[in-house]
């Protein structure tokens, strides 16, 4: 068992190109193909704008981001090591360094100079928590490109069946998200264990739902059993079925729209 645990650290341990070690507990693996931080920073027009990193690493995205005429870049890097090494490497003034983890942002530093947009490839064991804390200050970060791993990639896009669930809805509800580029392990060093992709958000607008949070507590209720009818996963949760249609009733939620949804929750209220 030590010798395996050895072994693993060993991987993760040793050196990059530039005399740093990577560090698994932050999940890096730093991305090496051009092609693709040029698509990320060709997805919107970002001259003159305000940009967020999260997770510049060794620098590759953002040495990208500061080839164009951009407003300023303020990255959140939570390892020292490689906050510092950024920090020598471009010494460019529209460039602020902040070493610390980005879910501890306090929102109100951000308010100044919004909206930002967000260009990161994104700490894959954090990126519902980034994305959740996104959604909860749209007004500070409109749009932005990430780089994400495929499998999380689809669930956001899904529109029914197996994969489609609350997190589809939730944020298709609040932005309109884009596939990218599918990135291969290849393209990273260290190569992960799965395939990412490059996708765009963006604001929407959308009429505000009565009871917004027990709307969203009422559809997590309604996919709580994927395989079962909306009746037997409900029924738990002492909504008044007698409000829905009984031959809705029978199907599942991954059968459902967002106007289905909607529409129940309607009932529900009247």
């Amino acid at each position: 068992m030590n010798s395996t645990k050895k072994r693993s650290s060993r991987k993760w341990g040793h050196a990059h190109a530039h005399g740093l070690a990577l560090k698994k507990t932050h999940g890096q693996h730093f991305l090496r193909q051009h092609s693709v931080v040029e698509h990320m920073t060709r997805v919107f027009n970002i001259r003159g704008r305000s940009i967020i990193e999260i997770g510049c690493g060794d620098g590759f995205l953002t040495g990208e981001i500061i080839a164009h005429d951009i407003a300023r870049l303020w990255i959140y890097e939570i390892d020292s090591d490689w906050a510092n090494y950024v920090k020598r490497t471009y010494p460019d003034p529209r460039i602020t360094v902040y070493t610390q983890d980005f879910l501890k942002l306090k929102p109100d530093e951000l308010k100044e100079h919004a909206p930002w947009m967000l260009l990161a490839n994104l700490p894959y064991q954090v990126t519902f928590p980034i994305l959740y804390w996104l959604q909860a200050h749209r007004d500070l970060i409109s749009q932005g490109v990430i780089m994400v791993q495929e499998e999380v990639a689809q669930k956001l896009v899904k529109t029914g069946g197996r994969g489609y669930g609350t997190v589809s809805l939730f944020f298709q509800w609040y932005y309109t998200i884009t596939l990218r580029e599918k990135v291969s392990p290849g393209a990273f060093h260290p190569p992960p264990k799965v395939w990412s992709r490059v996708l765009s958000f963006e604001n929407k607008y959308p009429e505000p739902i009565p009871d917004e949070q027990k709307f969203w507590v009422f559809v997590r209720a309604c996919f709580s059993h994927p395989r079962r009818t909306l009746r037997n996963n409900l029924v738990t949760h002492h909504y008044d079925l007698t409000r829905f249609d009984p031959e809705l009733l029978q199907l599942r939620a991954q059968q459902l729209t967002m106007d289905h949804f909607l529409s129940l929750w309607n009932k529900l209220r009247m």
